[in-house]
């Protein structure tokens, strides 16, 4: 019998696939649990539906990730914070405060998590932090840490 995949199945298929298998599994498990449902004709269309839907939100997504990659190419982010001797800091600047930052000051929202710091800002000066916006869009931007 050959099913669409509503969920992902460890071994049989994933979420959207439309694949042959036995009838008894596909009545029994799958269609019984609304794991997956019969590939039929009219099944077949919304799922063509579906996915081109899906296609035209992850083209916006991206087209939107690599504007905000250009706003913020042009962007330098400006952190206050102590520092002692040799321009040491006292503490350290996470991504959670750039992204505090970029938020309040700049009014944009980047996850925290898309920040990406091998490891925290411990020194003054400039430094060039990478942004992952999207799986294909990458950017970055400056951050200079002030006394």
């Amino acid at each position: 019998m050959r099913v669409i995949f509503l969920k992902d199945v460890k071994g049989k298929g994933k979420k959207g696939e439309v694949k042959n298998v036995s009838d008894g599994y596909a009545r029994n498990y799958l269609l019984k649990n609304k794991i997956a449902e019969e590939a039929t004709a009219g099944n077949m269309k919304i799922l063509d539906a579906q996915k081109r839907k899906d296609a035209q939100v992850e083209q916006k997504e991206k087209e939107e990730a690599i504007n905000l990659k250009d706003k913020l190419a042009d962007l330098t982010v400006e952190i206050k914070a102590k520092a002692g001797e040799g321009g040491r800091l006292f503490g350290s600047i996470t991504s959670k405060q750039i992204a505090d930052i970029l938020e309040k000051e700049h009014g944009y929202k980047v996850d925290k998590r898309k920040i990406e710091l091998e490891e925290p800002i411990r020194a003054l000066g400039y430094t060039t932090v990478p942004i992952k916006l999207h799986p294909e869009v990458s950017g970055s931007i400056k951050v200079h840490v002030a006394e």
